[in-house]
């Protein structure tokens, strides 16, 4: 139990009158003054990590048989541009679930389980601060493609505009029902797992902010592909349910009342973080940890448990990377759920203090895919949660940079950078598990890597946001140096966490840094390389054609002296060659490259090709002979497509050999990334 603030107290009696509602109309136009100041105030923190633009309060009941959530919530938003805003806007994402005609649905990603399956919210009543009615003053808009079916995003035209510093207090009666089957949010028997289920404000940019031309709400559909963009809040959520329901959130437990006849009321508390979900369900076994400064708590099945310490391992191996190498994790809490099977649509996301993850009961032990997924949803947590960038638009900020830290993570903790797969004769990386969805993918240069989440076309959306864009963050790494590349991150951090960072953001970030650890050894910046692997289309792709080696002869002819013509043939100096080692760039993208190059005499030379030819011959006299060369001996540049062609021998036996091997690798490689789908 955490320790109460004041302004915690003066909210839980104000909670508790809510419970009248005769008592409520009368304080109601008191308490809509204090409330913002109440739910600033600090509970869990030392101080607020963020400007705190928006805050809800929200008291509801579940009702597990008709799988609804009803109550009321306040929700509060600051006006922090310079200018009056006159409109409010709100993701209702619930609706994607109503309909087989939302924007959502449509896409064919997910259809309702019985007639009892759609899911949607529904606002009963809305009033603002001032008890002005707002009924008639809002509608559903669809500001992405305008589909008149899609209700995810409601409009509000306000009585009266909100002045610059002032505050937008709306008081919402809601109904919210959970679909079925779950994706991401729903319900199954009685296992529920509620997430984007209130009406939730949309983040209102300013001029320049994300390089935004002028003020403007940004609140996108719900979109298969995307997820979600917030200011970092204060919740304040109440929940009454039957007593035999076990819950966690993503908010710290403040107190769980005993209401009688079966029921509870249980009350969290969240600072400074996005998304506000939860989940109830009487199977649920709690399990705690502690790290560092840190409590941890896992809600698993009967059946997760003899994986939970792989689950806790998973989640302290991050906590400890990512604090050293990025940042320091802020909050004293964090909760994470290993659903059970019927649950396992909830599986894979994330909401800052809480994140799901996938249960490791049918994966064989010497496979880390469950570690990998709690690892990667963790991540989030940074990736999503502290530096909440914008996925609807830039999903690589998120998807992308979560999934490099996560396979960082994966591959230094679990077998000496062969993480995820580890057999005696067969081992494989987290980070080639990744590479390999983008270089088998045949429509890897169908788009550039920075469109919005639902742009991408022909199904390309996973593959780029999450693989191209991690690939592309190892090569910048191979290229700049680890070293270099933590400082990057570690910056970033310092500059953006508990803002929203854009992509241009983070590429300011790496030119600064990069400048000042490597003065123009790169360039003036590192515009060049995102222009090609971000910006671009093209694809990368360097081999050696060939090696030659021919002795240095001395003179053996005919000589014509002034009065004879003689024969002379001298041998004995027939101990130089001459060797030329050819490399090609087949690709569009240009990036230095490393050649390591080998002599029969056991000498190795390292080169530097800066890669901008289309060919590049280096030749050596001497008395030993190239015997092999290898662009990229130590793997730097991930985002090479075709790794079989930068290496060559003139070993005939040695290279076919190892031509078989790297062509069985490629297979296992392929059918693992299948597999694991």
């Amino acid at each position: 139990m955490c320790k109460v603030s004041k302004g915690l107290k003066i909210w839980l009696i104000f909670k508790d009158l809510f419970i009248n509602r005769t008592v409520m109309r009368k304080i109601f136009s008191v308490f809509m003054c204090l409330l913002p100041l109440v739910a600033a105030g600090q509970a869990i923190l030392d101080k607020p990590l963020s400007a705190r633009l928006t805050g809800y309060d929200i008291d509801v009941t579940l009702d597990p048989e008709k799988h609804i959530v009803s109550g009321m919530m306040t929700a509060w938003w600051v006006n922090n541009s310079s200018m009056p805003v006159g409109e409010a806007m709100m993701h209702m994402y619930l609706n994607a679930f109503s309909s087989n005609k939302s924007t959502f649905a449509s896409r064919g990603n997910w259809s309702a389980s019985g007639k009892d399956g759609w899911g949607w919210v529904k606002v009963s009543s809305m009033s603002d601060r001032k008890g002005n009615d707002l009924t008639g003053l809002y509608g559903y808009v669809s500001p992405d493609d305008g589909n008149e079916h899609d209700k995810t995003v409601l409009r509000i035209a306000l009585p009266e505009p909100v002045a610059p510093g002032d505050t937008l207090v709306l008081k919402l009666d809601f109904i919210s029902k959970l679909p079925s089957p779950i994706r991401r949010t729903g319900y199954d028997e009685d296992f529920h797992f509620v997430a984007q289920w209130f009406p939730k404000f949309g983040v209102y940019e300013t001029a320049g902010m994300r390089q935004r031309e002028a003020d403007g709400w940004n609140c996108h559909q719900f979109h298969p592909n995307s997820e979600f963009y917030s200011n970092h809040s204060v919740y304040n959520v109440s929940v009454t349910l039957p007593s035999e329901f076990v819950t966690g959130s993503g908010g710290m437990l403040i107190e769980e009342i005993d209401l009688g006849d079966g029921l509870k009321k249980v009350v969290w508390r969240a600072e400074d973080i996005v998304d506000f979900a939860w989940t109830a369900w009487p199977g649920y076994e709690v399990l705690d940890r502690k790290w560092n400064h840190v409590d941890i708590t896992l809600l698993t099945s009967k059946t997760g448990l003899s994986k939970a310490d792989n689950h806790f391992e998973a989640v302290i191996y991050a906590l400890e990377y990512l604090n050293e190498r990025v940042g320091p994790y802020p909050w004293p809490h964090l909760t994470f759920v290993d659903p059970p099977f019927n649950g396992s649509g909830a599986g894979g996301m994330e909401y800052t203090t809480l994140f799901t993850t996938m249960g490791a009961g049918a994966i064989p032990s010497f496979m880390k895919m469950a570690e990998m997924v709690t690892i990667h949803e963790f991540g989030h947590s940074y990736f999503m949660g502290m530096l909440a960038s914008n996925e609807f638009e830039e999903p690589w900020v998120d998807e992308g940079i979560n999934s490099y830290w996560e396979q960082r993570i994966v591959d230094h903790y679990y077998g000496d950078g062969y993480g995820l797969l580890r057999l005696p004769f067969l081992k494989m990386s987290d980070a080639d598990q990744g590479r390999i969805s983008y270089v088998t993918s045949p429509n890897r240069t169908i788009a550039t890597n920075d469109l919005p989440s639902w742009m991408y076309p022909h199904g390309t959306y996973s593959m780029m946001s999450y693989n191209k864009a991690a690939v592309w963050l190892h090569t910048l790494e191979g290229i700049i140096g680890t070293e270099t590349m933590d400082n990057v991150f570690r910056e970033y951090y310092r500059r953006w966490a508990f803002k929203h960072p854009s992509g241009q953001d983070f590429i300011a970030v790496v030119n600064d840094v990069v400048k000042n650890e490597h003065g123009n050894r790169f360039g003036e910046d590192m515009n060049w390389f995102f222009n090609q692997v971000l910006y671009g289309q093209g694809e990368c792709d360097y081999r050696v054609s060939g090696i030659t080696s021919n002795r240095i002869r001395s003179y053996s002819g005919v000589v014509n002296g002034d009065s004879v013509t003689y024969t002379r043939s001298d041998r004995s100096s027939d101990t130089l060659y001459l060797s030329r080692v050819s490399l090609e760039r087949l690709g569009e993208v240009i990036l230095p490259v490393e050649v390591l190059i080998g002599f029969d005499t056991g000498e190795e030379v390292l080169e530097n090709w800066d890669g901008t030819g289309a060919y590049k011959d280096y030749e050596y006299t001497g008395v030993g002979q190239v015997v092999w060369a290898k662009i990229d001996p130590y793997d730097k540049i991930d985002i090479d497509i075709n790794r079989m062609n930068n290496s060559f021998t003139l070993d005939p036996s040695g290279a076919t050999t190892r031509r078989m091997m790297n062509k069985f690798m490629f297979l296992v490689q392929m059918m693992i990334s299948i597999f694991t789908l």
